[in-house]
């Protein structure tokens, strides 16, 4: 097969999966997924000599360059239109919801969200894309020692934000106990005070 033949196999078999990859981090915003995922193809193109004989992971790395630049691009937007005054929520009202760009419900996604955006994106790959060890590495763009590290400490940091949440306060008591009561030894102090009256010897006085 030629590069323009694998590449048109690659757009036909995973141009759904990355729309779903695209819209799950932009949570479904119609117009900016369908501009990312076009991005992403426009790249694919250009690097089609690239393609690997597994090219959806690849294509996972394509997109999350092309996301961040999307990002980056929609901050300098909203800075903008705070300078002039706008009201930003006034040009999101054709905001949709993808449907499989759920998020994960309760305290899994609240967890997800405490975690920095670098270990947000491994475990999202992992759980949503399926990806195993050696294609999360390809997406990340490192070795498959380097990705399987990656995420052991995304895990790792997930269940301890889990446990954060599930215990917030599991060491309060303990620690309440350990303070000492003042009024408790306040008797104690009273009695180790020694009494001026008791000790003082009475003054005599002359008749002079």
């Amino acid at each position: 097969m030629s590069n323009d033949e694998i590449f048109a196999a690659a757009y036909r078999e995973h141009y759904w999966a990355v729309s779903r990859y695209v819209a799950r981090r932009l949570d479904g915003r119609t117009g900016e997924v369908e501009e990312v995922v076009a991005e992403v193809f426009t790249v694919a193109w250009r690097r089609r000599a690239e393609l690997p004989h597994t090219p959806l992971p690849w294509l996972y790395g394509v997109a999350r360059n092309c996301l961040s630049n999307a990002v980056r691009g929609r901050g300098r937007h909203r800075r903008l239109l705070d300078r002039l005054g706008n009201d930003h929520a006034a040009h999101g009202r054709h905001l949709t919801s993808g449907p499989e760009a759920e998020p994960p419900g309760g305290w899994v996604h609240e967890a997800l969200a405490r975690l920095s955006g670098k270990d947000q994106e491994v475990l999202r790959l992992t759980a949503w894309e399926e990806l195993g060890v050696d294609e999360l590495a390809v997406a990340l763009g490192c070795g498959s020692r380097a990705a399987a590290m990656r995420l052991h400490r995304a895990r790792a940091r997930l269940r301890a934000e889990i446990d954060r949440m599930r215990h917030p306060a599991a060491t309060a008591p303990h620690t309440a106990r350990r303070t000492p009561n003042p009024a408790a030894t306040a008797p104690h102090t009273a009695r180790r005070t020694p009494n001026p009256a008791a000790t003082t010897p009475a003054k005599e006085h002359g008749h002079g």
